[in-house]
């Protein structure tokens, strides 16, 4: 029943407006690599089973765009956990900078400290200058199960929030047996 209700959300995400951004990701598992967030505690995406995931990386801490998309995250919190939304932020940055980040803007959610560039690098957003890398403002919602459904490659910092709450309401909706 799972496989059938999963293969019926992809069939959908494939007719749907959403599909144009799809691209390469939707319909593979969410990479399974361990990496510290702001306060130190080494984390993974499969701890979130079960809830729907908002993995959005970004370039750096304390840059405009990326303060008003962590913030943008921030303020409509209490939306997304009700619709079971759990955001994971991630960039390059290192742990002491994630968490000054995190502290100033009160974030809730987790911001993973990818200083390796191994998440970045599987997701396919690291990019660079010369010596200088960070990772690129793109999304993945990642689904209760474990699975890409989504990818955002452009991100707008001022609607992305409430973008990805549609999303999920969508697909949560389009996922439910008919009543």
């Amino acid at each position: 029943m799972r496989i059938l209700l999963k293969l019926t959300l992809l069939a959908l995400l494939a007719l749907s407006p959403l599909s144009h951004a799809a691209g390469k990701w939707v319909g593979t598992p969410a990479p399974g690599l361990r990496m510290p967030d702001q306060d130190g505690k080494l984390r993974t995406l499969a701890e979130f089973r079960g809830q729907w995931v908002a993995l959005y990386f970004y370039p750096r801490d304390d840059t405009p765009g990326c303060t008003r998309e962590a913030m943008a995250f921030r303020d409509r919190w209490p939306e997304l956990r009700k619709a079971r939304v759990m955001v994971v932020g991630a960039s390059v940055d290192g742990v002491a900078s994630h968490k000054a980040f995190a502290s100033r803007l009160q974030l809730p959610y987790p911001l993973l400290a990818d200083t390796r560039h191994e998440l970045a690098r599987a997701m396919g957003v690291l990019r660079g200058i010369g010596p200088l890398r960070y990772a690129s403002r793109e999304t993945f919602l990642i689904d209760p199960e474990g699975t890409i459904v989504y990818h955002y490659p452009d991100v707008d910092t001022a609607r992305h929030a409430d973008e990805v709450l549609a999303d999920v309401a969508r697909l949560a909706e389009a996922a439910s047996p008919a009543r």
